[in-house]
Formats: structure tokens, sequence, C-alpha cells
């Protein structure tokens, strides 16, 4: 007896008009959507996160322009299966319409020497490669081959999407189609699906095999209790880690300590190492906070120490003692800044000589040549500062930090007024 097939494979559109989703792809001025129209199709690449069409789209533009179609998966293809798939492509068969199309699913997954492979054919145009990732081509995909494809990012499907295709499989599959679903709450079937339609499929298939009778009652409690718990869509190496490290250090970054704890469970509950959020938090404590708070440094450090020393699970409290700091500081990046503007200046500058009496002078004949004459040892002086030199001639007064608008810099903002008057108001580096 044949096994049924799972729902999302049942359900697999072989038309456009059946596809959901993507509609700045699929629309009626979506790329993918003309180049059907044209009946020409050019290497590309579909990127976007697992359960939004990738695989179904690449058929569907095969089926619709009736080309010979080659599946490959990186998972388990090497160049071996390659080279066979493109010399077939490459000998012309009787009643072949067009170019050959290649499909790989989990392009990202392929090495460079398997990349490498695909670019002659490309080039020639013996085939057309569509290539599916979940993965940033920017990173995974080697730059020869990303310059011949463009890049389309498919998204997550939307509530209204999850929606259409609920209703679809409702109406259409031949099993599900001949019981009733009443949806008498609906938040959990779509969060856990999280915008992807196979999971989402799945979730439906679920709720149809626990049935009892022919009414099915969709319940936020039923959906929990059939799938026990969400795994996470989290990938350690991949394009969410990026992500929500990103979400992370921009609520930092932008002062709401609600965003920023929620972001960084999302990642300790998908086992990131703390290690690498307490690095970040050191990072940003340097660049974002800077000068408006420099205990925000000291308090990054002390907690990448203490999260080395004593680990998980403990150390999620450190780190949210840490992140709810930084993100409630006063903010400055006027050392970021300031460095940024003193490396772009010395990168394009000729060489300044050190001036004469800033050099060290350890020997006497270096004493003779002048050198460090004239120097004035600040704590000789009144308040431990006396006016004088330091940069190079020709740089007098020009100027790379400046004080940003929070209290403790306010407070040195007047200070360095008062020491060296307007002469750090007169140029810009």
């Amino acid at each position: 007896m044949q096994a049924q097939r799972p729902l999302a494979e049942r359900l697999r559109p072989q038309r456009l008009e059946d596809y959901v989703g993507q509609e700045h792809l699929v629309g009626t001025e979506g790329v993918i959507r003309q180049m059907l129209d044209s009946g020409r199709v050019t290497p590309f690449i579909l990127w976007g996160p697992p359960g939004v069409g990738k695989t179904t789209l690449a058929q569907i533009v095969a089926h619709s322009l009736g080309r010979e179609f080659f599946v490959l998966s990186a998972v388990t293809a090497g160049v071996k299966e390659v080279r066979e798939v493109l010399a077939h492509a490459a000998t012309p068969a009787l009643g072949r319409t067009g170019t050959p199309i290649l499909f790989i699913d989990e392009i990202h997954r392929f090495n460079k020497a398997q990349q490498d492979s695909l670019l002659g054919a490309v080039e020639r145009g013996d085939i057309a490669l569509i290539g599916a990732t979940t993965e940033n081509p920017s990173f995974e995909v080697i730059s020869p081959l990303l310059s011949r494809c463009q890049v389309y990012t498919l998204r997550s499907l939307e509530p209204e999407a999850l929606e259409k295709l609920t209703a679809r499989a409702l109406r259409e599959d031949e099993f599900l189609s001949k019981v009733h679903f009443l949806f008498e709450e609906t938040e959990a079937y779509y969060t856990f699906a999280g915008g992807d339609g196979r999971r989402m499929l799945n979730i439906l298939e679920l709720l149809y095999n626990a049935r009892e009778g022919d009414t099915v009652r969709v319940t936020n409690a039923l959906v929990q209790k059939l799938l026990q718990q969400r795994a996470p869509r989290y990938d350690k190496d991949g394009e969410m880690h990026y992500d929500c490290i990103s979400a992370f250090i921009k609520s930092v970054r932008g002062s709401d300590p609600q965003a920023a704890v929620y972001w960084m469970a999302r990642m300790l509950a998908a086992g990131e190492d703390p290690v690498f959020v307490a690095r970040r938090l050191v990072i940003l404590a340097a660049e974002d906070i800077g000068l408006a708070n420099p205990n925000a440094l000291l308090m990054a450090n002390a907690a990448m120490a203490a999260v080395q020393q004593i680990g998980m699970p403990e150390a999620r409290i450190v780190l949210s003692e840490a992140a709810i700091f930084l993100a409630t500081s006063e903010k400055s990046n006027s050392a970021y800044l300031a460095i940024n503007e003193a490396l772009a200046f010395v990168s394009q500058e000729t060489p300044h000589e050190v001036p004469l009496h800033l050099r060290n002078a350890p020997t006497n004949l270096m004493k003779k040549l002048g050198y460090a004459d004239g120097y004035q040892y600040a704590h000789d002086f009144p308040g431990h500062f006396v006016r004088q030199e330091f940069l190079p001639a020709g740089m007098e007064g020009t100027v790379f930090y400046t004080p940003q608008e929070n209290a403790r810099e306010r407070d040195t903002a007047q200070r360095l007024e008062r020491l060296w008057g307007d002469k750090y108001k007169a140029k810009k580096a």
C-alpha cells in the first residue's frame, strides 16, 4: 500500500494562479510574472526562509515555459552529479523547447568547487540556473556565480496569505475537504506557523489526524497540545543568527530595554553562545554609549568575565542586567566617530613629522638634535595643564573628537573650552 503523501506535497500548486504570497515577484508587475509572460528565463537565486514557496516557484516557472527541468539537492549532490546533469543539458534533445532549467535546492551548501563547476554552463547558456537558499547569498555564493544571477528575496507569508492557503487546503484537498474545520481560536495556529506555509500545512494535517468524528474544533490549547512546543527558527550559523543579533544591538542602541531583553531571550533560547552575546555588549558599550557613560564599558567587561566563569543558565541573569544597564544609559558615539575621522585622515595624508618637542630623547645625540627641546611637563603647571601644540605643523586646530549632547560630555566640552579656548573650534578634519 502506497503511503499517503504529506498535505504540503498534495497541495503544491502547478500554476502561478494557485501560488500564494510573494506578490512583489508574481503579481501583475512582478519580475517572475514578467519573465513568464516574455517566455525568457535568466539565471536567478531565490532567497528566503523555509516554507515560503521557493521550490514551488521554480517548478511553476519550468512547467509554465514547458522547459526540461533538472533538480539537484546540494545536500546529496556532488561535482560528479552536477557535471552529469550539465552534460545532459548541453546535449541536443529531440522535442526540447528552450534552455533546460537546473534547480539547485539549498545551493548555499555547495562548496566552492561545486559552485565553480556551474560557471561555464551558466555563462554559455546551456542551462538556466535557479538556486534556492535560506542563507544570505552574499556570504554563501561565490562572487562569479552571484554576478551571473539575479537574487530575488522571498518573504515570510503574511497572515492573509496563510489564510488563503488554509482555505485552499480545506476546499481542494481530497481528505481535508471531507471534514468540517471549526476555527474557534486561530492565534496559536498562525503564530506557530511563523510565516512558514509548509509548517502551517503540517499543523493542519496534525489537526486532521487528531480529529474525532467529522468535525475538528481548532483551539489554541489543541494546537499547543499537538505541537508540544515550537522549535525555534534559528540557525546559529545562518541568517537568523545575524538578524537576531542585529535586532538586539539596535534595540540596546535605541534605548529600548524591553526589546533588548526579548531579542536576547530569542537567541539564548535557541542555544546561542552567551559569550558571543556578551562580546557584542562590550563592543556596543564602547561604540554606542562611550563617553556618555564610561561605566557601561566596565559593566560590559565585567559581564563577559562573569558569563565565561559561570556559564548557563545563570549567565542569562548577568546578560540581562548588562543589557538593561546599557539600554537605559545615555548614548554617545563620539569616540567611535573620532577614531574613524582620524583613521580616514591618516589614510589620505602625507605623513607629518612628529614635532621635535614631542619626540623622545634617550641619548645625548638626540638631545643635541633638539629632540624634546621645548616640551613643557604638564604637572609642573597650575591645574596640571599648560598650552602647547601636540599636533604636527600644518594640522593646528584640527578636530577629530566633538563632545555630544549628554550630561557627562557637556561637562567635558566646558572643560575643553576652559583649557583651549577657541582653538579647536576652527576646523574639522
